[in-house]
């Protein structure tokens, strides 16, 4: 139960906050900060500090959905930074995306810090892969040629072009600016923006990594960053960091889960972004090619860091592994051809690029699954070599009468990382494919994307859950010592149920709707006459050019959100030169590009109409006059060629289910809140959604589609 203490050090921290604001209490807020403060402050400890074991799974888990205008970051920083305080435990706000990240370590936390007399740290957690590595950028340089006429980074050819001059001359201004203390490392903090492949050659990864080991740790950027975290009681991170974390076992990048109060918002993503961290792939082509140029750079690896131990023990062995390696993966080539039937979106059949085959049920063929258990012997065996020598070069690396010069190591170490992480990956994926699943068990999504590989052709093998829910179960929810999930779309058709499918919250977890400041009345949601059955796709867009010109027609600034780029660039192409002059259309030019051209001719008193895909129908924040009208194309059904979806649906229906009315149906209505949420992004506003499909009112779905939208002045003609 919430002590006394506790709830005055809340109550007071939220009213000394709304002082120094100037605001008023919300009601949605006020109840967000009481779920929140009851949940965490419930939490019983031992007398380690650690949460009770015996306390039901769910008790420490808190869900709020909260509408845009509520004050979430708010309600939810004031509410658990005093608890968090007084367990002793680090917080962690993690978001998933930048922008968000962004206003909450550059405004809400200041704010909140200035404003309510909490005192804390806070900082900001990025991964390895937004700091420059010190090491690779050192060996760039000395390797440039004095004639100019470039360096080769890589060690085999399928990884990196040769530098060009003015790449050069990048690298040294960053190491310019490293030196005179102007910049930090941080890609985030450079003055312009970085090409990702420049970038990509002087950033590293863990496996990479020397660590403190490496003889540029005192000056590391991310170690630096790295050792800041242990002093923060708040840390502001992202999805993509904590799950990467929790990949590496919890608590290798930030603070192990038993130690931790998590508050994830926009929740709504972390499913999503929990498979794609706990998938397998790998590219048989490109993994064939490196396999062989590993195999010729191998004799003058050896050669430089040779230990007359294990470097070299495993070394002489390596060549073996590799060529067997490189064969199954040669083997597997006419095999995948033979097997497998790769189509294109709709089902017919495409020999172009990311054209998929995918594995009814997860079931391998029987050939295929002999194949990858050879694969998965080799690259078993070829990740325990690697693992072993990275292992001796540490050592190494930290011997001081080391016979190897350390100039040589810290130039092998990182392709060392890189053959061992690319083996590990390759392992992953082969002991996927040769095991079928377990009875009972979830099943695996398997599939083969058709790619393109430098004007040819290449063959991607995939694997990945069919639900993140089992993992989050056990690597967060369990071990956690607290966790608030927090999002305006969390519910589905009125209900938890999609969240508790796909994130595994458990079902005794604090579930809460508190609702929206805002009077949705001053918005009017229309199905007009004119609207047709998007059954009918060519029907349904001649309807939608018809349509527009009419709906449109004003000053201020409109928004269309099509369900797809082919329907949404017909319709462009179609409409008269006049209205095409209006329009912004995703895809001409950046998001943020096609926002400030949309703000200046509206602040300029024109007329603006901004067409875009699933991306602007979240996170696109347009008050007042930048958007009076929503026009949503169709209901936003998923295209149905997603194969972990696929996949889904068969396990779901295999069960007894139906999948279009258990995840079809829930996932567009979630997103149609998404999308109708763009309208009113303060109490002031108002304006209209029109939605140009018909289904909405004639299938036996669209009731109850229509009752999970906020509540609207309805207007169905």
């Amino acid at each position: 139960m919430l002590s006394d203490q506790h709830k005055k050090a809340i109550q007071s921290a939220y009213s000394q906050f709304l002082a120094g604001r100037g605001l008023r209490a919300r009601y949605g807020q006020k109840l967000m900060v009481a779920a929140i403060a009851r949940t965490l402050g419930a939490i019983r400890q031992n007398a380690s500090g650690e949460r009770d074991s015996g306390q039901s799974d769910g008790d420490h888990i808190c869900v709020v959905e909260a509408g845009t205008g509520t004050g979430k970051t708010v309600a939810y920083l004031l509410a658990s930074i005093p608890l968090a305080q007084a367990r002793g435990k680090t917080l962690v706000v993690s978001t998933a995306t930048v922008a968000l990240q962004e206003q909450i370590i550059n405004k809400d936390l200041p704010e909140v810090a200035r404003h309510s007399g909490l005192e804390f740290d806070f900082i900001l957690a990025k991964g390895r892969g937004r700091y420059l590595c010190l090491s690779k950028l050192d060996q760039l340089l000395s390797g440039f040629s004095a004639s100019g006429t470039g360096v080769t980074l890589s060690l085999y050819g399928d990884e990196q072009p040769l530098l060009g001059e003015d790449t050069v001359l990048l690298y040294r201004e960053m190491a310019d600016k490293l030196a005179t203390g102007t910049w930090d490392g941080d890609r985030d903090n450079w003055p312009e923006t970085l090409d990702a492949e420049d970038w990509s050659r002087i950033t590293t990864d863990h496996r990479q990594c020397s660590g403190r080991r490496c003889p540029h740790v005192g000056n590391c950027s991310f170690f630096r960053a790295r050792d800041s975290l242990g002093k923060a009681q708040v840390i502001v991170a992202n999805h993509d960091l904590l799950l990467a974390d929790l990949a590496l076992g919890g608590g290798a990048i930030l603070p192990p889960p038993e130690e931790t109060i998590y508050v994830l918002d926009e929740a709504h993503h972390l499913p999503d972004k929990a498979l794609n961290h706990f998938s397998h792939h790998s590219r048989v082509g490109a993994s064939s090619g490196w396999l062989e140029q590993a195999n010729k750079s191998l004799g003058q690896m050896l050669g430089e860091i040779g230990d007359g131990g294990d470097i070299d023990r495993c070394g002489e062995q390596l060549p073996a592994v590799l060529t067997s390696a490189k064969q199954g993966l040669e083997q597997m080539w006419p095999l995948i051809e033979e097997l497998c039937e790769f189509e294109a979106d709709g089902g017919s059949s495409y020999s172009g690029a990311s054209a998929r085959h995918r594995f009814e049920g997860g079931v391998v063929p029987e050939p295929m699954m002999q194949l990858a258990e050879k694969l998965r012997e080799d690259f078993d065996e070829l990740e325990s070599l690697l693992g072993k020598m990275l292992q001796a070069a540490q050592k190494l690396l930290e011997d001081p009468h080391s016979p190897v010069p350390a100039v040589d190591l810290e130039r092998w170490y990182p392709q060392l990382g890189s053959w061992y992480g690319r083996a590990e990956a390759n392992l992953q994926l082969w002991a996927n494919y040769a095991r079928p699943d377990a009875d009972g068990a979830l099943p695996q999504a398997r599939w083969v994307t058709l790619v393109d590989w430098g004007g040819s052709h290449d063959f991607e093998v995939c694997s990945s859950p069919i639900l993140a829910a089992r993992t989050l179960e056990y690597s967060l929810w369990r071990r956690c010592y607290g966790a608030v999930l927090t999002s305006a779309t969390l519910t589905a058709l009125g209900k938890f149920d999609r969240l508790k499918l796909r994130a595994g919250t458990p079902d005794n977890a604090s579930y809460q709707v508190v609702p929206s400041p805002f009077d949705f009345s001053r918005a009017v949601l229309r199905v007009p006459a004119c609207a047709v059955d998007a059954g009918d796709a060519d029907a349904h867009t001649n309807a939608v050019i018809d349509t527009l010109p009419d709906l449109l027609q004003g000053d201020g600034g409109a928004l269309v959100l099509f369900s797809s780029r082919r329907q949404m660039e017909t319709v462009y192409e179609a409409l008269p030169g006049t209205w095409r002059n209006r329009i912004l259309m995703q895809g001409q030019r950046s998001r943020q590009q096609l926002l400030e051209t949309h703000r200046d001719i509206v602040d300029g008193g024109g007329s603006s109409v901004l067409f875009g895909l699933a991306s602007f129908a979240e996170g696109l924040d347009l008050p007042g006059d930048y958007c009076r009208h929503v026009v949503i194309a169709k209901l936003p059904f998923a295209v149905p060629d997603d194969p972990i979806e696929a996949a889904l649906a068969e396990w779901i229906e295999a069960r007894g289910g139906n999948p279009f009315m258990q995840i079809t149906v829930p996932d567009a209505a979630l997103k149609l809140v998404q999308a109708c949420g763009r309208l009113l992004r303060t109490e002031a506003d108002s304006g209209t959604v029109t939605l140009l499909d018909r289904r909405v009112v004639t299938r036996r779905y669209g009731r109850a589609i229509l009752d999970s939208l906020p509540p609207f002045t309805r207007r169905i003609e």
